[in-house]
């Protein structure tokens, strides 16, 4: 159960820790994937659905740059209705985790 848990709480925040690489600079799937991979160890598979899903939203677009090993690789960037989500969304998660730790330290 706890594995269950832990499964759909990465769920819930993976939309959020995307804006927020993009945020920093644009980047191509697979190099958000792999950081998110490491860091919160979230799967590949589940990065390139919700870019997709992203993209269609109007949260994120692409633009393709010229590899020197390889084929262009589709960058994506955040658009002003990707920055403005991620402003609320990352007020609502700080929020959130705010009353969810201080009820974590009543019940301590």
């Amino acid at each position: 159960m706890p594995e269950a848990i832990e499964i759909q709480l990465k769920k819930g925040v993976l939309a959020l820790c995307v804006l927020a690489l993009l945020s920093r600079g644009d980047s191509y799937a697979y190099e958000i994937a792999s950081r998110l991979a490491k860091d919160i160890d979230m799967g590949e598979g589940t990065i390139y659905p919700l870019m997709r899903r992203m993209q269609s939203d109007g949260l994120v677009e692409t633009y393709l740059v010229e590899s020197q090993s390889g084929p262009p690789r589709k960058y994506y960037r955040l658009t002003p209705a990707g920055q403005a989500s991620f402003t609320q969304q990352k007020a609502e998660w700080a929020a959130f985790t705010t009353a969810v730790n201080d009820i974590l330290g009543a019940a301590a």
